[in-house]
């Protein structure tokens, strides 16, 4: 998980939240989503702890604390990005964003045979809600 939000959190750093466009969204989700999944890929045991994290009492508060630490940078990006937007929408869409690529890492890792059309599409779904945002504050 730490390795993770590194990730996230450079990814924040480097701009990763200011795109323009729905294309540049998903560009740039899309980057972060395959470094995820390759750190998730390359940890000894990777597929195993993500499953575990869902249902070990202990590990399941291990990732809802990462989810609410990453949650906590990315809604301060919004914030920049997404002046206009209620702070209870902006807290609900980033924990939604959150567990959906998270949702998405885990069927990449255990089909990996279709994680390119698995990370593709949660970064679209990502970016049409990004998208969406942005025209109806």
């Amino acid at each position: 998980m730490e390795a993770q939000d590194e990730a996230v959190f450079a990814w924040i750093h480097d701009g990763g939240l200011n795109t323009q466009t729905f294309e540049e969204t998903v560009a740039s989700t899309l980057r972060l989503q395959k470094e995820v999944n390759e750190i998730t890929r390359a940890f000894p045991g990777g597929a195993w702890v993500l499953r575990v994290m869902r249902v070990i009492p202990a590990l399941k508060e291990v990732r809802l604390e990462s989810r609410e630490l990453v949650a906590k940078e990315v809604l301060d990006a919004l914030r920049e990005t997404l002046p206009d937007i209620a702070e209870d929408r902006l807290v609900t869409a980033t924990r939604l964003t959150i567990e959906l690529m998270f949702s998405a890492t885990e069927m990449a890792i255990e089909a990996p045979e279709q994680e390119d059309n698995i990370t593709q599409e949660v970064c679209f779904l990502v970016a049409s809600y990004h998208d969406r945002l942005r025209q109806s504050p």
